[in-house]
C-alpha cells in the first residue's frame, strides 16, 4: 500500500525505529536580555514578527518608511514597541542589542553598516550582500567592530533541514555522494509586485540561495569544482523574471543537482534526497513548508522519522534563536557572515554560468 506521498515501501526493507537525532531548535536562556529592533516592515516581517511573539522574543521597536506599516505590525504583534520612520534614532537607542535588517540586498547594505557602526548586533536577510566582495566586507567590518553579524539563512532550521544537518554531522549514512533537490512551487503571488519583478535571478538568487547554503551544510569541508546552471522562460508565466532553473555542482567524490519550477499552480512538492556510502536520508511534502517525515535507509532498514513544525515557523525563530544564543554564551553563531561566504560563492557562480552557458569554478 502506499503511503501519503504516492511511495510505495521497499518489499525487501525491515522497518525499524528511527535513530536517535537530536533536532531542536535553539532555545535562549534569557532572551529578555537582548532586545530586538526590526529595520523594514514588509511582508516578510510578518513572518520575523509571528515567529519572535512565539518563542518569547523581546522586540522594543520597528522602524520603516511607511509609519502606518510599521504601526500595523507594532500593534498585531508587539504594542508595548515603538513605530518610527527614524532608523538612525532607533540606532542610537541604548536599549536596543539586536537589529534585525529586512529590506532588499542593495537596500540593506548601507543599514548593515549603519548599525555595526552603532555597535549593534545584526540578523541581516538573505542574501547578505549583492557580490562576495561586499559580503566579505561586511563580514570582516563585524569582526573589526567585535559584533555579530548573522544571516538569515532560515532553511538550516526549517524542520527537515535540521534534522538532515544533523544526521549527516552525525554519520549516520557515511560519506554524501550525492544531493537532489527538486522543487515545484507556486510563487505567482509576485506578479504585479515590482520590487520582485525586477528581480532576474529571482529562482537562483533571492531564492535558492537557500539550497546553495544547504549544499554547503551537506557537504561539509569538501569544495566545489565547477558548477553549471540554467534558466528558462515559458509563455503564459505570470511574472518576469524566468521561472525554471537547474544546477549541477561537481566535488570530487560527489554531485549535487537542483531542479526548480516556480510557477507550479497545482501540485505543489519539495524533495529532498541525500545518498551517502552508508544509506540514504529523504524528506519529501507536499510543498516548501510542509514535511512531516524523513525516511532513512541504512542497508535493508526502513525507519521514518516523523517531524513537527514547519519552515516559516521554526526557521525564522531558529535564526534569531541562535543569535541570542551566541551571545548567552559568547560564541560565534553558527550562521554567521563570514560562514554563509562560502554559500554566496556557489550561488554568484551559479548566477554567472546561466547568464554565459558556461560551467564555472567558485570563487574560494
Amino acid at each position: 500500500m502506499a503511503d501519503d506521498y504516492g511511495l510505495s515501501p521497499d518489499k525487501d526493507s525491515r522497518l525499524i525505529e528511527a535513530p536517535h537525532v537530536p533536532h531542536t531548535l535553539p532555545s535562549p536562556a534569557r532572551p529578555r536580555d537582548f532586545p530586538i529592533a526590526l529595520i523594514g516592515a514588509g511582508n516578510i516581517s510578518e513572518f520575523h514578527l509571528r515567529a519572535y511573539r512565539r518563542e518569547g522574543y523581546h522586540v522594543v521597536a520597528i522602524a520603516d518608511r511607511n509609519l502606518a506599516k510599521a504601526e500595523a505590525r507594532r500593534d498585531e504583534f508587539f504594542p508595548n514597541a515603538s513605530a518610527t520612520t527614524d532608523h538612525l534614532a532607533l540606532l542610537r537607542r541604548d536599549d536596543i542589542a539586536i537589529v534585525d535588517l529586512t529590506p532588499h540586498p542593495a537596500d540593506r547594505a548601507p543599514l548593515i553598516r549603519e548599525a555595526l557602526a552603532a555597535g549593534k548586533h545584526v540578523l541581516s536577510q538573505k542574501p547578505l550582500a549583492d557580490s562576495l566582495a561586499e559580503a566579505r566586507e561586511l563580514a570582516a567590518l563585524a569582526t573589526q567592530n567585535g559584533l555579530h553579524l548573522a544571516v538569515n539563512q532560515n532553511g538550516r532550521w526549517a524542520p527537515h533541514f535540521l534534522y538532515l544537518r544533523r544526521a549527516l554531522a552525525a554519520g549516520l549514512v557515511g560519506e554524501v555522494r550525492s544531493v537532489d533537490f527538486q522543487l515545484q512551487w507556486d510563487q505567482t503571488w509576485i506578479a504585479g509586485n515590482e520590487s520582485f519583478e525586477q528581480i532576474h535571478h529571482l529562482v537562483l538568487g533571492d531564492f535558492a540561495i537557500h539550497w546553495f547554503d544547504m549544499t554547503t551544510c551537506f557537504m561539509g569541508e569538501a569544495r566545489p569544482e565547477r558548477i553549471y546552471a540554467s534558466l528558462r522562460k515559458f509563455s503564459g508565466q505570470s511574472y518576469r523574471p524566468p521561472a525554471l532553473a537547474a544546477v549541477i555542482i561537481d566535488y570530487p567524490e560527489a554531485q549535487v543537482r537542483m531542479a526548480f519550477n516556480a510557477h507550479t499552480t497545482a501540485g505543489e512538492e519539495d524533495t529532498t534526497t541525500i545518498v551517502g556510502s552508508a544509506g540514504t536520508l529523504r524528506a519529501r511534502g507536499h510543498g516548501l513548508n510542509e514535511q512531516s517525515r524523513i525516511d532513512l535507509f541504512l542497508g535493508d532498514q526502513h525507519a521514518v522519522a516523523p517531524l513537527q513544525g514547519s519552515w516559516f515557523a521554526d526557521g525564522f525563530a531558529g535564526t534569531m534563536g541562535e543569535l541570542i544564543c551566541a551571545l548567552e554564551e559568547n560564541r560565534e553563531p553558527e550562521h554567521h557572515a563570514a560562514n554563509n561566504l562560502r554559500s554566496l560563492a556557489l550561488c554568484f557562480a551559479a548566477l554567472k554560468s546561466a547568464d554565459t552557458g558556461k560551467p564555472v569554478l567558485p570563487e574560494p
